[in-house]
Order: structure tokens, then sequence, then C-alpha cells
């Protein structure tokens, strides 16, 4: 209301329309992608059913489209496979997993599940899906995300308070922004680290506040070891150590433009694509200077791009700096004959066996009890 009231204070009222939404999202895995094309045209591989919003549902993928005007595209649909509702509405989007981070989520509009499904004919065509960086080691996965939409809306009277704190609106944080500029500019740094030649600048205070290791070295008894100001890394590739600048500054993972060739080194410790290796990479850093949401940054990274040329390497990361999670996906994609077949004669097998013991027993162990 905008009148007042014998000319004090406008008048004011608020109400809110409540429409309860569940989410949530299922990974379908598609291992051994060229056999599923033996699928005619026009039938489904379906998903284990999954529960959102206290619904079932499932997926449904036709490797050669869901009828003959759709043959050269891949189709996926979600269907809802509950039999104690008769229909129910739902948005949905699918994805590659592998595009999740970089693609927003859009849910479609509003549909009603009934008997039939709701999807993406056309998802991708076979053929670009096969000439694309999702399809690896004959595999891809794909994400379906889920909002489900329940019927009781209703309107409630807001109460004076939370009217009064709907009308401010709080501007989200730039803080990393801050710090990240005040890294990029140098403006007030206090110390300089040597990596392989190339130095850094740095701000003390800022590193100790996020690592106990860097505490230890530039204020406590370590620090007497540096020499002219200089504190030398032995260790750790330069853009590595950069991209580690970068996560004590911001809190986030390094951009893209910053993941550029690293070079591999002797002993075979690391390998992959540039964003994998400076990953891995990294993780070895995060460890070292204990920096535990960092280490679980890399950890997820590196889950998303295990394959062939990589899964011994990243075992051998995983095992050597306490990976849990990591070490299992990479124990779960050797659990195909197929998959560790093609590492088994690769020089990062032969590494990982020798530097790694304890994990060949336990693949040995985990290959005889799924036989």
């Amino acid at each position: 209301m905008s009148s007042r009231a014998g000319g004090g204070k406008p008048l004011w009222s608020a109400s809110t329309i409540v429409a309860k939404v569940a989410s949530g999202y299922h990974i379908l895995r598609i291992d051994g992608y060229s056999r599923t094309m033996e699928t005619p045209t026009g039938e489904s591989i379906a998903s284990l059913p999954f529960s959102v919003g206290g619904r079932c549902w499932r997926i449904r993928y036709y490797p050669n489209g869901d009828k003959l005007e759709n043959k050269e595209y891949i189709s996926l649909y979600l269907n809802l496979h509950d039999r104690s509702v008769e229909a129910e509405k739902a948005q949905l989007m699918f994805r590659f997993v592998g595009d999740v981070a970089e693609q927003p989520l859009i849910l479609g509009r509003l549909h009603t599940f009934e008997k039939q499904g709701w999807g993406y004919a056309k998802f991708i065509k076979r053929k670009d899906l096969e000439e694309s960086k999702h399809l690896v080691d004959d595999s891809f996965s794909i994400r379906c995300d889920v909002a489900v939409r329940f019927n009781d809306v209703r309107v409630e009277k807001a109460p004076e308070a939370a009217a009064a704190a709907a009308m401010i609106s709080v501007q989200p944080s730039d803080l990393h922004q801050h710090l990240g500029s005040l890294l990029l500019t140098q403006k007030g740094a206090d110390v300089v680290f040597d990596v392989a030649g190339e130095t850094f600048a740095a701000h003390r205070c800022v590193l100790a506040a996020r690592s106990p290791v860097f505490t230890a070295e530039l204020f406590g008894a370590m620090k007497e070891g540096h020499t002219g100001g200089v504190v030398r890394i032995e260790d750790m590739e330069p853009r590595a150590f950069k991209a580690l600048l970068y996560f004590l500054y911001t809190d986030l993972l390094f951009p893209k433009t910053m993941a550029t060739t690293m070079n591999q080194s002797e002993d075979g410790d690391v390998g992959g694509d540039d964003e994998d290796v400076l990953c891995q990479h990294l993780l070895v850093a995060a460890d070292k200077y204990n920096l535990e949401r960092l280490k679980s940054l890399c950890e997820k990274k590196l889950s998303e791009c295990i394959h062939v040329g990589t899964v011994a390497i990243i075992l051998t990361l995983a095992e050597q700096h306490r990976c849990p999670g990591l070490k299992k996906v990479c124990l779960h994609f050797l659990r195909s004959p197929a998959n560790l077949r093609a590492v088994a004669s690769s020089d990062a097998f032969k590494h990982l066996s020798s530097s790694c013991p304890s994990v060949m027993v336990e693949l040995v162990a985990m290959l005889g009890n799924s036989a």
C-alpha cells in the first residue's frame, strides 16, 4: 500500500506464495556404448528406479532413437515409475556429466507425467557423440535433473519482520574478487617464492591464514631457513604453485586459462590433458599444505576424467595422498576386464604395481570377488 496515514510513514503489507518443490538428479552411465547399438530403433534400455520428491522415476535410453525419423540420434526420456500415483508434474533436464560445471541448469517447461514419458527425442546425434570428448573408452555418463512440483500451493500472510527483510537485497560476496586482485597486483606483498627459477610475490598473512603449513614456514621456526627473504619451493611446477596461490586467495579451483601445457615428470607420476595434469599436481600440493577443500576439489575433478590413459596414475596419487573416494572410483573403473587389459601393459600400471603393492592386493581381491 502506498497511502500514508496522517502524514506519517507509508502503510505496507506483504504476503507469500508457497509452492513446494523437490529436486534431485540421477546419473546414468552407459558402459559399453558400442554394444548398446544392437538395440533396435524404438526400443529402450531402462535405468534402475530412483526417487525424487517421494516419487519413483526411471530413465529410458534409446541408442538408435525412439522412432524411425530419429534413428541417427540418441533419445532420452524420463518416465514416472510409481504405481501409487496416476500423474505427477515435474521439470527435467538431461546433460552430459562433463558439461555440468559449464552448462547452467535450465529446467524445461512443466510436464504432466502419466503413462508416457517426457524427454529429448534428439538428445545428440550418434556421430557427434562419437567425435566428442564425452565418449571415453566406449563409455559416457548422463545426468538427469528432476524438479517435482506439488499441487498444494498456498498463500500466507508474511510476518512483519519477514516482509521487511524481503525488501532488503543482500549483494553476493565478492571477497574472492578483492583478494584475487590483491594477488594479481601484488600490492603490499611481503614474501617472494622461487619455484624452479620463476618468482611469485604474495602476502604472508593471507597464506598463513589459509594453511597451517605456511604458518609454520613463514612465521615459525622454519622461517629462519629462508635466504634473502626468498622462499624456495623445490618440489613443484611453477604453474601448479600459481594455481595453488589462486586457490589460497579466491577459494576457487584454477581457471582453464591457467591449465596450459605442463611437463610430465620422468618417473611418470602425472599424465593426461593439460587441465588433468595440473589437477594432479595440485592434488599433491593440497596434501602437502593441508588444504582439505582444495584436495576434495581436485579429487572431484580427477574422478570425472578417469580413462585408460590416466587411471593408473590417478590411482597411484589417490593411494599416496589418502584419497579414499578417488581410489574407489579408480578401482571401480578397473573392475571391467576390458579396461584392466588395456591398462595392464602401460608403464603407469607398472609404476603403480611397484610403488603401491597394497593396491594390487586390493585389486586382485576385488576381481576375485566379482568373478
